[in-house]
């Protein structure tokens, strides 16, 4: 192009007129570039997507699509008998490698079936055992694979509609292989500038593909090469498959843009779709001239018939017999190598993969090549252009090169694949029929024997392969065989029929004059028009440079080749290799489900931070708010330390006091006494001081006890110390020596606490021995060392104190002391110890009288005053001051009354063995119980006579029929009680008496049998409610995992993941269930409101926090089913190819031939189901871990905050379903009805929310109980037994807390009674302290069990520590509702009130004592558990038992409490008293149960209802609530 000719001249010069006469407008019927409307008559006829067509009804192994495979040969076995030869033979009608790939770039614009089926099925070639190039290690298992290829989705279905395949481009000779098979792939093409499709740096070579354009990107089978760099963009989706099919599509991209500059040069004012679409129009038509008059004619060996005018009716659809054909006889022609040449005809040698010179381009090494160091510019492509039109193509006869039979591109991990034995899978996928049987269609000469065949070689084997049938002989194989130098005459025959189809059939090919876009001059002027002109108005050549016709080379034509190349004279082909698509993922997989699963461990590390750091903060609040600690010490108050408690132990801050008579207190950071240590009885004094670690340590050695060891803030407040503690010895003889030790060694020579309380433990173990004659076996193992350790240990008061469990200072502690020292050294030896158990344990009644007067005979002179005897009642409570001096004063003159000398002032041992004359029995079993342990008793006889409380531990002193007695004499005292009368002959049934239906099943079976009854009739309710939600999620689960698993549309994703599959799907489809109807469980004012009605009767609403947690749970397990299934999934989908990953989701991924899939980690963090499904893992992992009991109890903030997270878990949840991946969303299906409830219930609350409650009275009660009294809104209704939610702002935070109103519902004020357990709670008592009280916002009520009580004729009401407060609100309403003659359903109630001590919640004693002077109906029944108290045949509280039974005896009220309700001590026997209840009630069939209180407490009273079910006796219904 750099000078023009005289024939160029003359071309120009008629280009210049065609130009002129071009039409400026676009008013011509455009082509459509998807190939549609083309035919008006059928409008889809040829165009893509559009079915390719049969000449002979297909030959399925049934008939619709199925291939006999294990009836036919094996492919390679075929490819290595029909194509395998010596190659290099040249063309014998001289084509050139230039027409070969023309017609390569033809069958690409006409056809194209690369595209795989969906679903995938295979077509796998089995690979014979050593095959050279496939399996040289003779393995025996390669499997190479062929994917079956894509069809039409509406046939396939009967013999009478079998398989048709789908042909993805226009049918047409439209230019779709320059400009795409659709608009938009056309516009991604286009530069919209001056009507030329886009080029890249270079104006002559196109653009590189971009992510829009549909082009494949295989990869490299030679390099490896992935992705889209160096992939140019092309009509042809697969115009990079190899350099020369690329020069091919450059050559007609050039030409549309040097056709556009030519318009643009003569017509300016013209719009670039102007110049696009008149440019498109005459590069079609030349396209169309130069494949139909040109190179068919050359290809097949025959002139064509001219063109007659357009035919509509017929069918241009590409045959599969045409398809199968046309492409074997390319192929057969296609050359192991491709020449370089320049316009000076030198050949140009070319640089091979490993840097090394070649004459020609290898083409089993160019496959996808990328960016080819050869091919760098346009002046390479020129080069390329002119060597493939001088090299002579190969012979067409059944030889196919080896780079196309063994090291073709393979499919999937197989960068490897035989394209001969490809070909005849395709022709097996297209049903074709035998040779045989398309020789008689076309009316010629089939083969009637093998002999036919004149190789005798490939005769044999065929003979071997086809089972000597020769009709069984296939197309392809016989076609090969039949082509001897040139097509035979079958061949000719489909070929011309095909192209006169697409010819007469084309509405718009150029020679039809009727569609308008060309004059008959104009037409004749394109069928001037030939290759040779395109190449040299895109080429940097002249007219010499290149012969006439392009597509064959003859003599005299310039540059002819150096030699016909063959195989042998190329570099060799990469070999086949398998790529492991999961290399180096293995390590970052296991990393990344090791970091899934460590989202429970982080948030429990959280979690515990959370409750430390809450626990230290709540210990800081506790220290503030009583005004403790030591940061306003002086040196008079003591000096600060922190006190060693032995190895393992945390330090404890203590205040040391130095006071007279060389004394050290050592009080805690209350500043009680914790500790004193008297030295006065000291000759000599050790201290050792640690010297190294900044000198803070110091131990003070102390005989007898453990050792003081103290830590110091400095060493300046240790020097501080030691001062103070020489002051305190000057002058009293007593030496004090110092020696210096390293800390650690001083650490290991002190005996620390830890130490001796293991040594008193033996101590006390050994005592009991020796003193109950043990064996060694009951006592339990005592070494030898430790024993004598033991015998030489002698304890403090303090430590008998501690050892009873009582108050070091106690009167008690201090008597029995006073009387076992008996050598007044201040400590007891083990002897001593020994005397006080022998009296305790093994004397008598009177014995122990004896030795309780002379206890606190202090004079001894025989006598007791009344002061004397006094300290003696009080000294028999662990809490000196359990009775008042008002109270003890009263109950002794009661005492002294009825004995008779009611004016003595002291009383002789006659005296008080008269007072206790009633009480011998008691006191016979009266034992020593130390803190923690229990005393064996021996010798016990008759101990039911006066019997009148079950011990705690009943087991240890009655059996069962002795109980029975003791119970029977309480009930008789109860009972008259109850009635206020002081009468013993009572008829009614009585409390605590043996049952009357003494006989029940006693075979254990029948009682599991009733007890199973029992509990169906009991949870009926909730067996039905939990087996249909169950069922539900059930049938769900079942339902998508037998769809995905056998009943799903055939889309592949079953045969690659089936396990992971079912188990994600069936999993998913539970867990949106039960993730939406949990949200029901919360919908508290909807639950409140429908257990007022007849729903309550079916659904236990009750349960709903149960339930909740249990919807939890199971949906908890179900979400790891689920990731575990995705974690198949993804690992499957990881290694699974690229063709099969786009059926499997179309959505998501197209297939571009890269077959390469995504990584693990695009499925994990790069994709939104991945992405949320890890999000969705972590906030479930906060929730649930927050969720849990001591990290909600520890932190309610955080466990409310986190549980908050469930909108952004909902959120996730939708767009996790949303992206349909698999299927499509199904949560909403679940979802959108409880979500609407649900907003509802969350409206209803929130409007009450925003109401501010005004408080009326703080009180602030014992043990941290804050009573509040507040406003009740207008409209606010409630039961007794509900609860309600509050805020207080002033706190700082908005979180709402449950608490059970106290008041009742006739009340004009609401009240609560809240213990300070936690920081808000604590806060709160703080905060209303003191006026002006902040505002409530309150949200309620809400119902709950225990608002059933008066469903029942019988209830029985449980409430233990800050439990009681709902039972506050019933009793008041049970009372009012009795006082005013309401109608009550309930016929009697029995409140069972444990507590530690009744000074613990005084407040419920003044609400009992309005209830009981209320109840004239004997409605109620109160009775009282004190458990601090240990049971009466305890030593210490056996006095007090006895005053308190004799006080209720003569008062009719309790000492205690000042109540008419009995008072017990220890626990409730629940056992016991719901077994009288059956007595005392025998015609009640359900007595109602309500307990709440520590889940210790109510799990108690579960078992005992759970044992007494057992018999076919009242059946005990329990509701609880624990807190």
């Amino acid at each position: 192009m750099k000078c023009l000719t005289t024939w160029q001249l003359i071309l120009f010069n008629t280009w210049a007129l065609l130009v002129l006469g071009a039409e400026s407008n676009v008013d011509w019927e455009v082509q459509r570039y998807d190939g549609w409307y083309n035919n008006l008559a059928h409008h889809s006829m040829g165009s893509a997507g559009s079915n390719l067509l049969r000449l002979r009804p297909a030959t399925y192994s049934d008939g619709v699509y199925q291939v006999a495979e294990k009836q036919l040969p094996n492919p390679r076995e075929l490819s290595n008998v029909v194509m395998e030869r010596e190659s290099g033979i040249a063309s014998l009608q001289n084509l050139t490698v230039l027409g070969v790939f023309f017609g390569y770039h033809v069958l690409s614009e006409i056809v194209s079936t690369a595209n795989p089926a969906c679903p995938a099925e295979f077509l796998n070639i089995y690979i014979p055992a050593g095959d050279p190039v496939f399996d040289s290690k003779n393995t025996s298992n390669v499997v190479l694979p062929f994917q079956r290829k894509k069809w039409s989705l509406d046939t396939g279905k009967s013999p009478n509609n079998p398989r048709e395949q789908v042909n993805s481009v226009t049918t047409w000779i439209d230019g779709s292989s320059i400009y795409g098979s659709s608009h938009s792939w056309s516009d991604a093409l286009r530069s919209f500038s001056g009507g030329k499709l886009a080029s890249g740096s270079d104006e002559l070579l196109p653009s590189y593909a971009r992510n829009a354009l549909p082009m494949w990107t295989v990869p490299d089978p030679s390099t490896g090469q992935r992705g889209n760099r160096g992939i140019y963009g092309f009509g042809n989706a697969l115009a990079n498959e190899s350099p020369f099919l690329q020069a091919e599509s450059i050559v007609w991209f050039r030409y549309h843009n040097y056709i556009a500059k030519t318009f643009v040069e003569k017509n300016s004012h013209w719009s670039d779709e102007v110049v696009f679409q008149n440019a498109r129009k005459w590069v079609i038509a030349t396209y169309q001239n130069v494949a139909f008059y040109e190179w068919l004619p050359l290809f097949v060996s025959r002139t064509v018939s001219p063109y007659q005018g357009y035919k509509h009716h017929l069918d241009p659809s590409i045959s599969t017999e045409f398809l199968a054909l046309i492409e074997q006889m390319i192929y057969s022609m296609m050359p192991s190598g491709v020449y370089m040449r320049n316009k000076e005809c030198i050949f140009q040698n070319v640089t091979g993969l490993h840097d090394q010179s070649w004459p020609a381009l290898r083409l089993c090494n160019n496959y996808w090549n990328r960016e080819n160091p050869n091919l760098k510019n346009a002046t390479d492509i020129d080069e390329l252009l002119l060597g493939m039109a001088s090299q002579i193509a190969e012979k067409q006869d059944n030889i196919m090169v080896e780079d196309l039979r063994d090291y073709w591109y393979g499919q999937m991990q197989y960068s490897r694949t035989d394209l001969a034995a490809a070909s005849i899978q395709s022709g097996r996928d297209y049903g074709l029929s035998s040779y045989n049987k398309m020789m008689e269609f076309y009316g010629l000469q089939p083969l009637k024997q093998w002999e036919d065949i004149l190789t005798p070689e490939i005769r044999e084997q065929l003979v071997s392969l086809y089972k000597n049938d020769i009709d069984q002989l296939e197309l392809i194989p016989g076609v090969l065989l039949d082509v001897k130098g040139g097509h035979g005459e079958l061949v000719s025959n489909i070929i011309l029929e095909q192209f006169y189809r697409l010819r007469d059939g084309d509405r718009f090919w150029f020679e039809n004059e009727g569609n308008g876009l060309f004059t008959k001059e104009e037409i004749a002027m394109i069928r001037r028009r030939t290759f040779r002109d395109v190449l040299l108005a895109v080429i940097d050549a002249e007219e010499n440079d290149i012969q006439d016709n392009v597509f064959m080379w003859k003599s005299g034509d310039p540059c002819p080749q150096p030699k016909q190349l063959k195989s042998q004279d190329l570099e060799s082909c990469v070999p086949f290799k398998i790529t492991d698509y999961f290399e180096g993922c293995g390590a970052g997989f296991g990393i990344t489900i090791v970091a899934l699963c460590c989202f429970p461990l982080v948030s429990l590390l959280m979690a515990y931070l959370v409750a430390k750091s809450q626990k230290k903060a709540f210990s800081r609040m506790q220290m503030k708010s009583n005004n403790v600690g030591f940061n306003n010490t002086t040196g008079t108050d003591g000096i600060p330390a922190f006190e060693w408690c032995g190895p393992g132990e945390s330090t404890q801050q203590v205040l040391i006091q130095f006071h007279p008579n060389q004394a050290i207190k050592v009080l805690d950071n209350r500043k009680t006494k914790a500790r004193v240590i008297h030295l006065h009885n000291q000759q000599n004094v050790n201290v050792a001081l640690s010297n190294n670690d900044g000198s803070k340590a110091l131990c003070l050695k102390i005989p007898k006890e453990y050792d003081l060891v103290l830590f110091f803030g400095s060493k300046e407040d240790r020097t501080d110390f030691i001062e103070r503690f020489n002051e305190m010895f000057e002058g009293t003889g007593i030496f004090v020596s110092f020696t210096q030790l390293k800390e650690k060694h001083l650490l290991d020579a002190s005996i620390s606490k830890k130490q001796r309380q293991e040594i008193l433990e033996i101590f006390f173990k050994h005592s009991l021995s020796h003193v109950l004659e043990i064996e060694k076996a009951d006592a339990g193992i005592l070494h030898r060392q430790n024993i004598n350790d033991a015998l030489m240990c002698e304890i403090s008061r303090d430590e008998l104190a501690e050892l009873l469990g009582l108050n070091q200072h106690a009167h008690f502690v201090e008597s029995m002391f006073s009387a076992a020292d008996k050598d007044n050294n201040g400590y007891l030896s083990f002897k001593e110890f020994c005397h006080i158990l022998v009296n305790l344990l093994k004397g008598t009644a009177e014995d122990k009288l004896k030795f309780m007067f002379s206890m606190h005979d202090i004079n001894g002179n025989g006598m007791l005053t009344k002061e004397e005897f006094s300290k003696m009642l009080r000294s028999f409570s662990e809490i000196s001051n359990y009775l008042s001096s008002e109270q003890t004063e009263e109950v002794i003159q009661s005492m002294f009354s009825e004995a008779g000398f009611p004016a003595k002032q002291e009383i002789t041992w006659e005296d008080f063995h008269c007072l206790f004359k009633d009480h011998k029995t008691t006191l016979s079993y009266t034992t020593l119980l130390s803190k923690g342990q229990a005393v064996p008793v021996v010798n016990k006889k008759n101990i039911t006579s006066n019997v009148s409380f079950i011990s705690r531990n009943n087991q240890n002193y009655l059996n069962r029929n002795e109980e029975s007695t003791k119970l029977d004499s309480e009930a008789q005292e109860l009972r008259n009680r109850l009635s206020k009368r002081n009468t013993t002959n009572s008829t009614q049934p009585r409390i605590y008496t043996e049952a009357r239906r003494i006989k029940y099943e006693s075979s254990k079976l029948r009682q599991k049998i009733q007890q199973l009854k029992r509990l169906i009739e009991n949870y009926k309710r909730h067996i039905v409610c939990v087996t249909i939600f169950y069922g539900i999620s059930a049938g769900l689960f079942a339902e998508r995992a037998y769809y995905y698993g056998f009943a799903s549309p055939s889309s592949g994703i079953s045969q690659s993941t089936y396990v992971g599959l079912i188990i994600s799907r069936g999993s998913a489809a539970s867990i949106s269930f039960m993730f939406s109807y949990l949200l029901l469980t919360m919908c508290r004012n909807l639950i409140t409101f429908l257990r007022e009605t007849f729903f309550n009767r079916y659904i236990p609403f009750d349960a709903a926090v149960d339930f909740h947690r249990w919807i939890a749970m199971s949906a908890l397990i179900l979400t790891i089913l689920h990731a575990v299934g995705h974690l198949v999934n993804v690992y499957i989908f990881s290694i699974t190819p690229l063709s099969i990953l786009s059926c499997l989701f179309p959505t998501v991924f197209s297939d571009d031939g890269s077959e390469y899939p995504q990584k693990y980690y695009w499925w994990f963090f790069e994709s939104v189901p991945g992405m949320t499904g890890v999000l969705l893992l972590a906030v479930m992992a906060l929730m649930y871990i927050f969720a849990c009991h001591n990290f909600r109890r520890a932190s309610f903030r955080w466990f409310w905050l986190t549980h908050h997270l469930y909108v952004i878990f909902y959120v996730l949840t939708i767009i996790h379903g949303s992206f349909a991946l698999i299927q499509q969303p199904r949560f909403h299906l679940f979802f959108i009805v409880p979500a609407i409830i649900y907003v509802g219930d969350k409206l209803i609350s929130f409007s009450r929310k925003k109401i501010e409650i005004d408080v009326f009275k703080i009180v602030l009660l014992p043990s941290g109980v804050t009573h509040l009294q507040f406003q009740r809104p207008s409209d606010f209704d409630y039961k007794s037994g509900q609860w309600v939610r509050i805020a207080c702002l002033s706190l700082g935070t908005n979180e709402y807390h449950p608490f059970t109103l106290t008041s009742a519902p006739h009340e004009e004020t609401l009240s609560l009674h809240i213990r300070a357990v936690g920081p808000w709670t604590t806060r709160l008592r703080e905060i209303y302290s003191e006026r002006p009280y902040p505002k409530l916002y309150l949200d309620g009520p809400f119902g709950e069990g225990h608002q059933e009580w008066n469903k029942f004729e019988v209830s029985v009401l449980v409430g233990g520590g800050i439990g009681v407060t709902p039972f506050a609100s019933i009793l008041k309403d049970l009372v009012f509702k009795s006082s005013i003659n309401s109608r009550i359903h309930c016929k009697k109630v029995y409140f069972i009130w444990v507590t530690r001590t009744q000074k613990q919640f005084e407040w419920l004693t003044d609400i009992i004592r309005e209830v009981e002077e209320k109840d004239k109906g004997e409605l109620l029944s109160v009775h009282i558990y004190i458990t601090q108290l240990t049971e009466k045949f305890d030593f210490r509280t056996t006095m007090l038992y006895i005053c308190e039974r004799h006080f209720q005896k003569v008062q009719n009220q309790s000492l205690l409490t000042g109540l008419s309700s009995v008072t017990h001590f220890g626990r409730p026997p629940f056992m016991g008293f719901f077994n009288s209840l059956q007595s005392v009630h025998p015609k009640v069939k359900k007595i109602g149960v309500f307990s709440c209180g520590p889940p210790g407490m109510t799990k108690n009273v579960e078992n005992a209802c759970q044992k007494l079910n057992k018999r076919d006796e009242s059946l005990f219904v329990h509701h609880y609530e624990n807190f």
